[in-house]
């Protein structure tokens, strides 16, 4: 994936500062697939920044369902540079959550990644390399799959094996990047087999309602989130 260089007007910082533009680029986790009432995590952290006196910056979900990484590559430059208001402006903060779908296995346990491994690390790289250059970049790792509910529309297994392969080489690569890294698969499992269960719908794939919820506190609790962002308009209540 090629990006198009700064426009001088941009980089010479005559764009107004406010408001400002925070893009999330990535999957369905992104897309917010299993909140039916929230529109999941990002949309739930957009209508935080829509009324009139907030100071939010605007906020677009550029989340595909079915992306890996080779697919966020490739449509990452021209997707942030066409969105409304905010056209031709380069984000104030791009954050990118990709990686549960790379690490999926075709037609059994054991198959085929549907990237493999070495195209991922490679593409995961030259991605992070080229988007750093542009603006402040966070990553926002995958939640862990429920097994037992494998296949995954009849052909994709999901395991925590190949999510745990893959989450590390994106943790490596952003390290590498000085790009921060929220691994919630961790996370999420270090409160225990029930209460993560409890939080991914019955394809057990995506989050259900609470898992988005979830997501959202995780996100706004990390410290590189708050440091990145005007912490104060965000309102959870």
């Amino acid at each position: 994936m090629m990006i198009a260089p700064v426009p001088r007007s941009i980089a010479a910082g005559k764009v107004a500062a406010h408001p400002k533009k925070l893009v999330v680029v990535g999957d369905s986790l992104v897309y917010g697939f299993g909140d039916p009432e929230g529109g999941g995590w990002v949309e739930r952290l957009r209508r935080r920044s829509l009324s009139p006196h907030s100071s939010g910056p605007v906020i677009y979900n550029l989340g595909v369902r079915g992306d890996g990484v080779p697919q966020v590559a490739q449509r990452l430059s021209q997707e942030f540079r066409s969105r409304g208001e905010l056209r031709n402006r380069i984000p104030d903060l791009l954050i990118l959550s990709v990686g549960v779908n790379d690490s999926a296995q075709a037609g059994s346990k054991g198959g085929r990644n549907f990237t493999p491994f070495e195209i991922y690390q490679s593409k995961l790289d030259t991605l992070l390399t080229q988007v750093v250059s542009l603006c402040p970049v966070l990553f926002i790792g995958t939640v862990p799959v429920n097994e037992a509910a494998m296949p995954f529309a009849e052909i994709l297994h999901y395991s925590h094996e190949q999510q745990y392969r893959y989450k590390q080489a994106a943790a490596q690569i952003c390290q590498r990047r000085a790009v921060p890294y929220l691994d919630l698969f961790e996370l999420w499992l270090s409160r225990g087999e029930q209460w993560w269960r409890s939080q991914l719908a019955e394809d057990g794939v995506h989050p259900n309602v609470s898992g988005h919820r979830a997501m959202l506190q995780d996100i706004t609790n990390w410290q590189p989130f708050q440091a990145a962002t005007d912490f104060a308009w965000v309102n959870l209540e």
